[in-house]
């Protein structure tokens, strides 16, 4: 048994009354390994997520479909971005059921690598006007693997923050893993931005043989170096204490996580899925809608707003989410998951039309200021608590599970659908108002969702957060 493990308070029948199973590791050097490793994990999943989905509205359109629409073309490639977000779920129950059974950090080695290959194998592929209908064929199977992978890393990633550190402390040290999710943002965004200013107009012009060849693709290939570092750090994180307590409890390899999840937690996978929900519809508006979207509405305005511009707002909105998202998860570590969450769902719902109508001033810093808001205070105001919020619903022998399905749900309901709905509303509508309303309606499901949740911070034993006391009980 792991030195971490060594002080809990077990018996071999589980935890005696009041014990405390939930303590975190006492070793803070191994506590920030935990962390580190976990936050390049996330940032790695969302590099190369996001950098899809940028990709997904500026370039992939003209190199893999260019032979259909503008239109047709970004709704095909927004298609596939779905389709990773519809692999996710998958990814969750087959990697959690072996991080539940055998442990978080051997499967997170795995998806780590996974992301790291799959990313590179995109920045490699051939386009459409090389090998014809092959190459979004290849970017669909692809986007599946990566899916899968990213399905794993979410809960993986945040248990092994979370787990090891202490208990007064576990909102703030799950989102210090989630707070990749930003890092990676201002990565792909960043490096995106870049190529956009160094190829200019001719970024995704099939006729150029640096920018179809070479332009968009080094974004994807940097990601090698991020894998490297964090597959070194994960070799000498220790296995979760959490994981370790659930073993000697005799609570794992005994029969299947998913089942057991089913069974045990049905309600909190339902209200787990529908809380994350909303915060992930505006992470996939602003990874894949919003620039497309200002860069075309402003084009033949006076002041023509650049794809480099629109990137440029992103990260910086990013770099301050980095920041936001750990304040808001060390603001519920004191006051609580649901009142943190709460509150800041009428800041997200109030900040989102305050958004929009800047934006269709048209006036290009009331633009600017408005994105970067979208970015640093609107998505994060009430998803920064998320990774503990979802854990905590779950016992330790199908947290893994648990809490990355719900997740992953949240994602295809939210950012997998986002670029989809917001291009069709806008499609048929003029302006941005209706995809307000549209959010608006998802922040009152899940701000239902957290209310009727229970509360899980400052928990500490076993039985009292895991004791029959939900609000749907008779």
């Amino acid at each position: 048994m792991s030195a971490q493990s060594q002080d809990l308070e077990l018996s071999p029948h589980g935890p005696a009354s009041g014990s405390t199973v939930i303590v975190g590791n006492d070793d803070p050097k191994e506590r920030r390994r935990a962390v580190l490793s976990s936050f390049l994990g996330s940032t790695v999943e969302y590099y190369d997520f996001l950098l899809y989905a940028a990709a997904a509205g500026l370039v992939f359109p003209q190199l893999f479909f260019g032979n259909l629409s503008p239109t047709m073309g970004t709704t095909l490639s927004f298609a596939i971005l779905l389709i990773g977000y519809i692999s996710r779920p998958i990814g969750s129950m087959a990697f959690g059921h072996f991080g539940d059974k055998y442990g978080r950090k051997n499967v997170l080695v795995i998806t780590l690598l996974t992301m790291g290959i799959v990313s590179v194998a995109i920045g490699l592929m051939p386009s459409a006007q090389s090998i014809g209908v092959a190459a979004p064929i290849m970017l669909v199977v692809l986007r599946t693997i990566q899916g899968l992978a990213v399905g794993g890393e979410w809960a993986g990633a945040t248990l092994m923050a979370m787990e090891h550190s202490k208990e007064e402390n576990k909102g703030f040290g799950a989102s210090l893993a989630i707070a990749g999710g930003p890092a990676g943002a201002v990565l792909s965004t960043l490096v995106l931005s870049i190529f956009s200013v160094i190829s200019g107009d001719n970024f995704a012009n099939p006729e150029r043989y640096f920018v179809t060849d070479w332009g968009w693709r080094v974004p994807f290939l940097f990601s090698a170096g991020i894998v490297i570092f964090g597959l070194y750090l994960r070799s000498r994180v220790t296995e979760s204490p959490e994981f370790e307590a659930a073993r000697q409890r005799g609570d794992v390899h005994t029969g299947v996580p998913l089942v057991k999840m089913l069974k045990d937690s049905p309600k909190e996978l339902v209200l787990g899925s529908l809380a994350g929900m909303a915060g992930l519809f505006v992470q996939g508006l602003q990874a894949s809608f919003m620039v497309p979207y200002i860069v075309k509405a402003t084009a033949e305005t006076d002041a023509p707003i650049s794809r480099a511009d629109g990137l440029m707002m992103v990260t910086i909105g990013s770099v301050i989410a980095v920041f936001v998202m750990p304040f808001l998860a060390f603001l519920s570590d004191r006051f609580g998951r649901r009142r943190v969450m709460l509150a800041g769902g009428i800041v997200s719902v109030a900040g989102l039309w305050i958004v929009i109508n800047m934006i269709e001033t048209g006036n290009p810093g009331l633009i600017w200021a408005g994105l970067i808001l979208m970015v640093s205070v609107v998505q994060p105001a009430q998803f920064g608590p998320i990774g503990a919020f979802l854990s905590e619903k779950f016992d330790a022998a199908h947290r893994y599970t648990g809490a990355g399905i719900s997740f992953q749900v949240a994602s295809i309901l939210g950012a997998g659908t986002a670029p989809l709905i917001a291009n069709r509303i806008v499609t048929e509508a003029s302006g941005l108002t209706p995809v307000a309303i549209y959010a608006t309606v998802l922040f009152l499901i899940s701000s239902a969702a957290i209310w009727l949740s229970k509360e899980t911070a400052h928990i500490e034993t076993h039985e009292e957060r895991f004791q029959e006391t939900s609000v749907f009980k008779a």
